[in-house]
Order: C-alpha cells, then structure tokens, then sequence
C-alpha cells in the first residue's frame, strides 16, 4: 500500500516510516516541520506543508491507500501553559486532515494516541476499559479525536486502529534516527545529555512516591517496537479488521533509579542527577497491559530497558560528536 505519514519527519513517525518501509510498503511524509527534522525523513518523500490545508491534502490523498497521523503537539506541560495551541493543532487541523480524507476514498486510517487518555489509574496495569479522564489538554485533545474517529468510522465508514502508547524510548538499530526534541522534556535523553554535558544534571521530580523505591514507575517502550505495531495496524486494517483502540507497552514498569542504575552497569557511567519536589498531578506508577494488541495485531515489545539505554546512547554521543542539531 500507499501511506500519508503526517508527522512523518517526527520521532516516532520517523520510527514507523522505516518499519512500513520494511514490509514493503510506500510512504509519502508530509510535515510542516514546526517540530519535526528534515535529518529524519532523509531519503523519503516529503512534502512539507500544514494538516489544516485541505487543498494541498486533497491531490496527495488521491494517490494513496491510508493515512497514519502522528502529526501533533505533545509535551504535556506545555499543553496546561497553552492549551489553545494544543486545541488547535490536535483538534481543529486534525478535524480538517480527516475532512479532506472523508472527501477522498481512504477510509483506513491509523492514530497516534497516548496512555495520557486514561488519566491517572484506578488501578494498574491499564487496560483499554480503565477509564479515560485525561488530567491535562495533551491528553484531552487525543481523546476527543479517538472520540471522532469513533463518530465517523459509524457515519462515514472510516477503519481506525487508535494506538496508545506509553512512554516512547530509544534509537534506531541503525544509528541513524532517533529523539531530537527542542526543548527536550524525556527523561532517558536528558540523563544521557547530562552525562555528555550538554544538558544541566538530571532533575529527578520526587523521591517519596509510593513505589520500592521512591521514584517514580514508567512503561519504556521502544520507538522501533511502538514503529513495528503501526505497521501491523495498517496490515491489520488491510486485511478487513474492524476499528479498534489499543495499548502499546511492555507491560512492565520501570523507577527512574532503576533506568538510571541500569545505565551505569550497562556503561560504568553515572548519570549526574538531583532530587526535585515531585510535580503535580504525577501518578505513582504507570504501566501497561498489552494483551489486547497481542490478541489482535500479533504485536508484543521485543526490546527491553538494556536495549532502549543503549541504542539512546549510541544515538546521543552521535549527536554529540557531529554537533547535529536542530
């Protein structure tokens, strides 16, 4: 198949791009590069421009099969500081991206989610029936476009895999893509950066929580698995499957002390770090269950926190050695 990868010059999109490529399909990136590189579609076709411009989508979508939407704004914090941006960006161009594909005949489509739908857990792991009550508008604005593509796979007969996934890690085996973000906000680059001194030391929010020991617990999934369950979707779709939401995570979480411990014994380096008060509204622990996109996709995470650390490292010192930046 042919696939519009909007947010395709992205972190993850970048990821996904290389998988769908790998199981033999074609891609055309298009990105207004607001966030996205151009360094991680290299090699692609990209067509730069904006999802609300109806009128440069419609042409492209006439010369494809479906479209996987990555393209957003995602850092949680800035969303509380600037919710219009985030309302206007994930919602009202995200709206006009799927009125000029409900103008086209593409009716598979593939979403970027986000466990920020569910909230803080009631209980763990979570599941695609815990309940969604977002806590901030990042994950607000996600749940109201699963909730649209819901109304429209009824009325317009549009196929849909939502994919929430946890939190996003790690570097392309290849060496040659991985996380830029400006600013950066996730933690595994941040403590890599503060030991290559490019970034302050790591500041580490809460030491108390409720957890072995104390730090806060987290789902790490790598970009190349989370990359590998897009393309999945799509086959999934291709083959006749019925619209759907899903988890993607290991199912096990990991403390910031342990990622941080786990990268020493993996290099002998310390990860300079200090302790600030915890920020609010964090919960505890955070971790998926993925058994549905097992049963469904076939997909489970094939790499562990070792293989995350490493290949995020490799890819940082890259980084650092060419003075590649944004």
């Amino acid at each position: 198949m042919r696939v519009l990868v909007t947010g395709g010059s992205g972190y993850v999109g970048s990821h996904a791009v290389r998988e769908l490529v790998d199981s033999g399909h074609d891609v055309v990136l298009y990105d207004n590069l607001s966030t996205g590189n151009r360094a991680l579609s290299q090699g692609f076709e990209l067509i730069v421009g904006d999802i609300s411009d109806r009128d440069r989508l419609a042409p492209i979508l006439e010369t494809v099969d479906a479209v996987m939407h990555f393209a957003a704004s995602a850092y949680v914090g800035e969303s509380v500081s600037n919710p219009r941006k985030y309302f206007h960006n994930n919602v009202e161009s995200a709206l006009s991206l799927l009125d000029a594909v409900l103008a086209s005949n593409v009716r598979r489509f593939v979403f970027s989610s986000t466990c920020a739908t569910y909230g803080l857990p009631e209980t763990l792991p979570i599941t695609e029936s815990s309940p969604r009550e977002p806590i901030n508008p990042y994950g607000a604005t996600k749940l109201f476009f699963e909730h649209v593509l819901s109304a429209y796979n009824v009325s317009h007969s549009l196929r849909y895999v939502a994919l929430r996934y946890f939190n996003a890690a790690g570097a392309h085996a290849n060496g040659m893509i991985g996380e830029i973000h400006d600013p950066e906000t996730h933690l595994i680059p941040l403590a890599l950066k503060a030991v290559l001194k490019t970034a302050p030391p790591l500041k580490v929010f809460g030491k108390d929580f409720d957890t072995p020991d104390g730090t806060c617990i987290r789902d790490y999934v790598h970009v190349s698995d989370l990359g590998s369950a897009h393309a999945l979707a799509l086959e999934y779709l291709a083959n006749g499957g019925a619209s759907i939401s899903l988890n993607l995570g290991t199912g096990q979480g990991t403390s910031i002390k342990e990622v941080l411990d786990s990268f020493r014994r993996l290099t002998g380096l310390n990860v300079p770090h200090e302790f600030g008060p915890p920020r609010t509204g964090d919960p505890p622990a955070l971790f998926a269950n993925s058994a549905k996109a097992k049963e469904v996709l076939g997909w489970v995470a094939r790499r562990d926190i070792d293989e995350i650390l490493m290949s995020a490292w490799k890819w940082q010192q890259k980084l650092e050695a060419a003075k590649y930046r944004i």
